[in-house]
């Protein structure tokens, strides 16, 4: 699993960005959240990513913040919706846009959104009500204030299955500086079996 890219920004040409890492120039997908906030190419830039393995291709999709890739990633999992649909939404409306929608249940909102009909945003209502991100994880970029061990450990126990909030939770005041990553990891899921 590739969890984030720092680099240099290459080329840009929605949704394709190639960002060089070290000398290997990676192609990435981004939401249009994410290319509002990129910056000249030439200049260093850092992406969460998501990679996705299909028979045919691997795509890398990045985001400029842990929330995005958060959403995007809970979309997937909802039944019906790929990533196509998932950039989509990222593309259209914000993380706090989208969870405002959810919560009020603003179905005409999400069907202006590329790709989403009515029955997918009735389907987005219902399955994603209790997969939202909480304010932790919407505020903010989230790159800004989490370090790298942290965005990676947070990374690792969604992909374990814990929900963005829960993840959150396991990770807060963890000595981040003096675990790093696995550390965080270990202490995080220890914690949760004592309970």
């Amino acid at each position: 699993m590739i969890g984030f890219l720092k680099g240099t920004l290459i080329s840009k040409q929605p949704p394709l960005l190639v960002v060089d890492v070290g000398g290997i120039g990676y192609e990435v997908e981004a939401p249009m959240s994410t290319f509002y906030s990129l910056p000249k190419p030439g200049e260093p830039l850092q992406l969460v990513t998501h990679l996705v393995v299909r028979e045919d291709a691997h795509i890398l999709y990045g985001f400029a913040s842990e929330a995005e890739r958060a959403l995007f990633r809970s979309l997937l999992k909802v039944s019906g919706v790929g990533a196509r649909i998932a950039l989509g939404v990222l593309s259209g409306i914000t993380v706090e846009g989208f969870r405002r929608c959810v919560l009020d249940k603003d179905v005409a909102m999400l069907t202006r959104l590329p790709g989403v009909g009515r029955k997918t945003a009735e389907r987005l209502l219902v399955e994603m009500a209790d997969r939202l991100p909480d304010e932790d994880v919407t505020g903010g970029n989230g790159m800004e204030s989490r370090s790298d061990a942290e965005t990676e450990a947070h990374g690792a126990l969604l992909a374990l299955g814990y929900k963005p909030t829960e993840a959150v939770r396991m990770l807060k005041d963890l000595d981040t500086a003096r675990l790093g990553a696995e550390g965080l990891i270990r202490e995080a899921l220890r914690r949760v079996h004592e309970r």
